[in-house]
């Protein structure tokens, strides 16, 4: 997920706990990173269409 924000112009600002927080312009979005667990299908979903990949 991180990767494909990057590819979008999304920038890792910073780290907190599990949570990366992407910026791009004004907008944040927060990624949550919990080892190699896959992100449920809702939050998938949702943090594609805030980070306009959908």
């Amino acid at each position: 997920m991180i990767k494909l924000l990057k590819e979008k112009g999304w920038e890792l600002d910073r780290i907190e706990g599990s949570h990366h927080i992407m910026i791009k312009g004004k907008k944040t979005l927060s990624v949550p990173v919990h080892g190699n667990k896959d992100m449920g299908k809702g939050l998938l979903h949702a943090l594609m269409k805030q980070g306009g990949l959908k």
